[in-house]
């Protein structure tokens, strides 16, 4: 029953493997509905590979080894089997979110689709309509669409094994980009079985263990752990959805206890979300006793937020050392660091001026300082920090670009060969060559990889380097009626580099010089608190901070929409010459 080259087995070979020695056991549960009590599905492993076998049998009659498949699934059952069945037809599934009624969403889409040159999609009977609408629209590329759960699209019988080799490519990863160029990640089998190996090496995950996710799958810490990696292990996963999550944040909690779960993931806002919003009542009803592995990642990690999570759920069993902070991106197919299974979370008191300075040094009892998370130990991957300007190696405790070589690099973005070779082909000044550029800030400390921020979004204010996460949660802690809405801050040229501060505000019954009083409570704390002239503040409505749709905040655009006006603020105080720069109508607002 080979479903590789001889020597490689890879996941097609895995799930075959776990059909055949495991038929029964559960590979997939979906919560399904948005109702307050959701129907549970599933799917064994014996269903999982004769649909992937069915649906692949109808793919190779209309693709060739390598072509790429665009899947418009939400979140569920039918978007598992459709990714297995990419793969089992040899061809490269691209996940994207299905898009709606929201116009940026579609061009994104069709922007993705042109992007991989797909020629097929697959889709569900529930999602049809949207997805014919989308077609229909100017700008998206002709696709074949299929219905994959009404009937089986081909007897599974007629599937044949296409021989996957390890460096075929397994499938494109598009990441958060612009509409009118979209990146896709170019993941091999090979990347892909190195990456779940050293996932597994780091964190402890073995096939004993269950788990949990609702983050979406076409965010690569959705998809390879909460998918793939219980998926290659033989194990189960229960899935969620994310607007699931977002309306009733206990509803995950309450599933890692129903099915007894080890694993589960999320962002860091996602574990705020649980302190703010579960009542007392259900924190007590739940058992978090047997959750090993809490993983914190794919944006920055907030101690306060460990701390707040941790002493919320301890009556509920929660322990401290269930968190797994952890360091990734699509480019490495995901993982690079991340804390094994029992090892309390590191937590390092920095000094606030050497941080500013690129230094990682302790900070004295009584001196300013900034906590930061380790996000564990690097796995089997080469991992350096280098001076992003010269290319020169920084020793241990110096802050630097974050540079990786290893089996879990992937081959680049696809059709972008000279992007490819400035990022993934990089070599240190003087010493070894072939290293990906991350573009992530960060030092190695006591072998602990601490991350600090991103190159392009760091704040240079008068010789110092300031991190506009940093500035984002000092912001939201100063009001209540900023707790739990988002934040984004960016400089924009002046005659020196501005601060400008937007924050999204609750309430809404908010006058004028409420608005005015809250804007200047954040121009004089910050300003005290940074010892920098903050003069821009933007008061702005929940909804209006610009998040990816895999949640990362969108500081970049929000930027542009401030330079441009485009924002539409409840309040706003700018600076003079801020505001002579970037208001056509000086003294509009």
């Amino acid at each position: 029953m080979s479903s590789s080259s001889p020597e490689f087995e890879g996941l097609v070979g895995r799930l075959r493997r776990h059909a055949s020695e495991n038929p029964d056991r559960v590979a997939a549960l979906f919560m399904r509905g948005e109702s307050q009590e959701p129907t549970p599905v599933q799917l064994n492993y014996a269903e999982l590979d004769r649909t992937a076998r069915s649906t692949a049998a109808w793919l190779q009659r209309r693709t060739s080894p390598g072509d790429r498949v665009l899947l418009l699934h939400p979140q569920g059952l039918d978007l598992v089997t459709s990714f297995a069945a990419c793969l089992y037809a040899g061809v490269a599934p691209v996940v994207v979110p299905v898009p709606g009624g929201h116009a940026h969403q579609a061009a994104r889409t069709a922007g993705i689709a042109a992007d991989c040159g797909a020629a097929v999609a697959l889709t569900d009977s529930g999602t049809y309509l949207e997805v014919a609408a989308w077609l229909e629209l100017p700008g998206t590329p002709p696709l074949e669409c299929a219905v994959t759960d009404i009937d089986e699209l081909a007897p599974p019988e007629e599937w044949t094994d296409p021989g996957i080799g390890p460096e075929q490519l397994a499938f494109l990863q598009y990441t958060s980009g612009s509409t009118s160029d979209p990146r896709g990640v170019v993941v091999t089998h090979a990347n892909l079985e190195h990456n779940i190996t050293l996932l597994c090496e780091i964190f402890g995950w073995t096939p004993e263990m269950r788990f949990c996710g609702w983050v979406p799958m076409f965010h690569d810490m959705g998809l390879i752990i909460t998918v793939l990696v219980p998926l290659y292990l033989g194990t189960t996963t229960v899935l969620m959805t994310a607007t699931s999550f977002l309306k009733r944040p206990y509803l995950w909690l309450e599933l890692i206890d129903r099915y007894d779960v080890q694993v589960s993931c999320a962002p860091n806002f996602a574990y705020d979300l649980c302190v703010r919003r579960l009542t007392d009542e259900q924190v007590d009803s739940l058992d978090l006793s047997r959750w090993v592995c809490a993983v914190n990642g794919a944006e920055p990690i907030d101690a306060a937020t460990l701390d707040r999570f941790t002493k919320r759920f301890a009556p509920s069993g929660f322990r401290n050392e269930t968190f797994a902070p952890a360091y990734g991106m699509a480019e490495t197919t995901l993982g690079v660091s991340g804390t094994a299974v029992g090892v309390a979370p590191v937590l390092r008191r920095v000094d606030s001026a050497a941080l500013e300075r690129n230094v990682l040094v302790p900070a004295a009892a009584d001196g300013e300082s900034v906590t930061l998370v380790g996000c564990g130990r690097v796995g089997s991957l080469d991992v350096r920090i280098v001076a992003p300007d010269t290319g020169v190696e920084l020793p241990e405790g110096r802050i630097g670009e974050i540079w990786v070589r290893g089996d879990s690099v992937t081959g680049g973005y696809w059709q972008r060969p000279e992007l490819t070779e400035t990022l993934f082909r990089a070599d240190i000044t003087d010493g070894d060559r072939g290293f990906l550029r991350t573009g992530d800030l960060g030092a190695l400390f006591d072998g602990e990889l601490h991350i600090t921020g991103r190159i392009k979004e760091m704040l240079i204010i008068r010789g110092r380097n300031l991190y506009p996460h940093d500035i984002e949660r000092e912001a939201r802690a100063l009001d209540p009626r900023f707790e739990g809405r988002l934040t984004s801050v960016f400089a924009v040229p002046g005659q020196d580099d501005e601060i400008v501060v937007v924050q999204e505000v609750r309430g809404t019954a908010l006058d004028e010089e409420e608005l005015s009083g809250l804007a200047q409570l954040v121009r004089d704390e910050l300003g005290r608190s940074l010892g920098v002239r903050v003069s821009n503040v933007v008061l702005v409505r929940p909804g209006q901070v610009r998040r990816t749709t895999s949640g990362k905040l969108q500081r970049s655009l929000m930027r542009e929409l401030f330079m441009k006006d485009e924002l539409t603020p409840l309040h706003e105080e700018l600076g003079a010459d801020v505001r002579r720069r970037y208001r056509t109508l000086a003294g509009v607002r």
